[in-house]
């Protein structure tokens, strides 16, 4: 990509910059800055560099299998939370210091927003390098768990008030997720290999 062809861009940057700050300068800078970039780049993908985009293929794969490790994790201090709540006298004081519940939570949020921009992540870098997606089990597969983190997840506040079918679903809802995750990791790797045979 030719530095040459963002000149324009920066000096429509400049130029609004002029403008004094009210919402509707801010907008119209805006708007001048996306008109500028279609006229300048007919192909949005142009934007990103040739030699950068296969690259792109190599950071999902790695951040999903610290992900499903992560997910392992978060549903073992979910089990510890059970265990806390069905246990008695010193048994159970031992277990409420390790805090399960809070980090449970934490992990939790953490694997939810990971899952989601990993998703989208994993779907950008296939069309920026190939201009499609790939209709297939593992995109079907990796939606489906998008899914069903946001509904494990929006059942966190009926857990709260101690409802048991809240808590029944979560916890079914995070296995099939995990199995999910499981079939996702071993397709994955071979859709990797399929990438660097290519290469």
């Amino acid at each position: 990509m030719d530095l040459v062809v963002l000149d324009p861009l920066f000096e429509q940057i400049e130029a609004s910059s002029r403008r004094s700050p009210t919402p509707t300068n801010f907008m119209l800078t805006f708007i001048d800055i996306l008109i500028n970039f279609y006229v300048n780049f007919a192909d949005p993908m142009d934007f990103i560099p040739a030699n950068i985009k296969p690259y792109l293929n190599f950071i999902h794969p790695p951040l999903m299998w610290i992900l499903l490790a992560t997910s392992l994790y978060a549903m073992y201090l979910g089990f510890q939370i059970r265990k806390t709540r069905s246990a008695t006298g010193e048994e159970k004081k031992k277990l409420i210091q390790g805090k399960f519940n809070i980090r449970h939570h934490q992990i939790g949020s953490i694997v939810l927003a990971v899952m989601v921009l990993g998703s989208i992540g994993g779907m950008a870098a296939t069309y920026i390098n190939n201009g499609k997606l790939f209709f297939g089990p593992h995109l079907l597969a990796g939606l489906g768990m998008t899914g069903l983190i946001a509904v494990s997840a929006s059942l966190s506040p009926y857990m709260q008030k101690g409802m048991d079918w809240a808590r029944y679903s979560h916890i079914g809802i995070n296995l099939v997720i995990v199995g999910l995750f499981g079939w996702q990791a071993l397709s994955g790797v071979e859709i990797l290999q399929r990438i660097i045979s290519k290469m």
